[in-house]
């Protein structure tokens, strides 16, 4: 306690890992992206991403202040090259008295809240029918995509590719299990991909060529791109966003800029521009697919997915008696 500082009756909350996949629920998760995601953008409530580079790594730094939510806050990631490791931490503080109400395990948000955003933005891009889907790549990412998918969609089966074959084959039996329909484990992501209704992409290939060609997708089908997020990554053929009639972006100025797919698009000549709408205005009714054509649905990820999810399950924990409460804080100041 200081002459200008106190500490707030409300101790600070800690979430483990292991607390947030003891609280996550698909369902709630969606429901929240999308409504959200429902108000207008409010781009000053959530910057672009700062990036600090080290001889060692980087650390990368997404902050948030949803509009119509309690918290603000950001999830920070710091990332060991040379040894292949990173950490990721959210807090969250109440706006309303700016104490620290959570610390929270950021890695497995990551990948939820990745993946329910995605399904928010298909309840307003796939036709109400069933749907074969393709899925390239089989980790985290993959998986949580294909099972967030699956709660808004009807899938009747899928495929999946990934460059280790038993890797795709533990897919396909595990969640083929899960989630009750046949899924099979291809030899080639061209196997994968062709005829598909709904191409879920979650991985790069290792020398970051694109994984999915322009000339396997076909005419109607719906394309979730989240597994490259950086200038130097890539994931698209430039080609299949040339053929896109619409495509939805999580973050409209950082996926245009600041995506290697994008970039690469623009200089193979395409104006990806011309045809790139915000979640904003999609589920806010300010865009709609078009009848005909290709939909890409294009993630780089925002801090604003990672504290909308970190209030839901921060209320959700408070609710069960879940986390740890920190015996010590930090101060809050009189200004």
């Amino acid at each position: 306690m200081t002459d200008t500082g106190f500490h707030p009756d409300t101790p600070t909350l800690f979430l483990t890992d292991e607390d947030v996949a003891a609280l996550v629920d698909e369902d709630a998760a969606i429901a929240a992206l999308r409504a959200a995601y429902s108000r207008p953008d409010e781009p000053r409530r959530t910057p672009e991403r700062a990036v600090a580079v080290t001889d060692a790594g980087w650390q990368r730094v997404m902050p948030s202040a949803p509009a119509g939510g309690r918290f603000a806050g950001s999830k920070t990631i710091t990332a060991s090259i040379s040894n292949g490791l990173a950490s990721y931490l959210i807090t969250l503080f109440d706006q309303n008295d700016s104490r620290l109400a959570a610390l929270i395990d950021g890695n497995r948000i990551t990948g939820i809240r990745t993946a329910a955003t995605a399904a928010a933005a298909l309840t307003a891009l796939l036709p109400p029918q069933p749907v074969t889907a393709a899925v390239v790549g089989s980790g985290f990412e993959a998986r949580a995509q294909l099972r967030a998918a699956s709660r808004v969609a009807d899938i009747t089966a899928a495929r999946v590719w990934s460059p280790t074959p038993k890797n795709r084959e533990r897919f396909a039996a595990d969640l083929g299990a899960d989630l009750g329909i046949p899924i099979t484990a291809t030899a080639t992501a061209e196997q994968a991909v062709r005829g598909a209704d709904l191409v879920l992409c979650a991985a790069r290939s290792r020398d970051e060529t694109p994984t999915v060609r322009a000339e396997w997708v076909r005419d109607a089908a719906t394309v979730v791109s989240v597994g490259s997020t950086t200038p130097t990554q890539h994931e698209l053929d430039p080609a299949l966003i040339g053929r896109a009639a619409l495509v939805v972006a999580d973050a409209r100025e950082e996926v245009l800029n600041d995506s290697g797919d994008m970039i690469a698009a623009r200089h193979a000549g395409i104006d990806p521009d011309a045809v790139t709408v915000s979640l904003h205005d999609l589920l806010g009714g300010q865009a709609t697919r078009p009848d005909e054509g290709i939909a890409i649905y294009k993630s780089t990820g925002s801090g604003f997915q990672d504290i909308v999810l970190a209030e839901l399950l921060y209320e959700r924990a408070l609710e069960h008696g879940v986390g740890t409460t920190l015996p010590v804080g930090i101060l809050t100041i009189r200004k």
